[in-house]
């Protein structure tokens, strides 16, 4: 039941090239950087990523991003990401782009063990009807499609059928968490972080504060632990490092 590890490297263990990867974190909040920075170590290739986007500045996904280690990204947001939009105009890197509450769900399916559900988002446009790029040739054009997905009428309303999501591995943050691998999460870092947990078939977390078990309220728990099979504990320094995407003064 102990299920905590002595480092992150030992935490990441089985990644290799080709491995996928769901990653919470929303911008700078709730990413599990300690352990992208180990999967990053592994010098594993040809990674497949699914998370709200790929990484913020140079933290995050940002990093295995820049290494050309990512092939391909299923997530919601490029946003700022000057990186992530060269590439994918470029042609180096496969980008499924879908809708933000989709994924979430995608996850949450996948992690539940619903192979598939329906969903009204993305009627009528190429979300449903395909043609999304979701790779170009380097010159413009478009060298790989969405193809269209099935639709279905309830009701007098049509909804599309989006697939549930599931990774080899989930890489998630947490506030706290215990040797069992019960989590809590801090605020608005809870984000994607218990939905990527959800998806993996080996799901790691980094966790600020290491408790022993029973020492979170039942009722308190976010994600409980059979979603979990390793945990790591961060040292203060790590814990601490919480970067700001954004200042502002008044």
């Amino acid at each position: 039941m102990d299920k905590v590890v002595s480092s992150a490297a030992e935490a990441v263990a089985g990644v290799r090239d080709g491995t996928s990867l769901a990653v919470g974190g929303f911008g700078l909040g709730g990413v599990p950087n300690v352990l992208i920075q180990a999967v990053y170590a592994t010098g594993a290739r040809g990674l497949g990523i699914v998370s709200n986007n790929c990484g913020a500045m140079d933290s995050g996904l940002a990093v295995l991003l820049a290494a050309g280690r990512i092939a391909r990204v299923t997530g919601s947001y490029i946003g700022a990401n000057k990186e992530f939009a060269r590439q994918y105009l470029a042609g180096e890197l496969e980008v499924e782009l879908i809708p933000q509450g989709t994924l979430a769900e995608r996850l949450r399916a996948g992690g539940c063990g619903i192979p598939a559900f329906y969903t009204p988002a993305g009627v009528g446009t190429q979300v449903a009807e395909g043609g999304l790029p979701w790779r170009y040739d380097g010159q413009g054009a478009v060298a790989l499609a969405s193809p269209p997905k099935e639709v279905r009428e309830f009701d007098g309303e049509e909804y599309v059928l989006e697939r549930g999501i599931r990774t080899d591995f989930a890489l998630v943050r947490a506030a706290k968490g215990d040797r069992h691998g019960n989590l809590v999460f801090a605020k608005a870092a809870r984000n994607f972080n218990p939905l990527a947990a959800m998806a993996g078939r080996i799901t790691v977390a980094e966790v600020e504060e290491l408790v022993e078990p029973g020492e979170i309220d039942p009722d308190h728990v976010h994600l409980p632990g059979i979603f979990v099979q390793r945990v790591v504990a961060l040292t203060p320094e790590q814990a601490a490092d919480k970067r700001i995407e954004k200042r502002t003064t008044r």
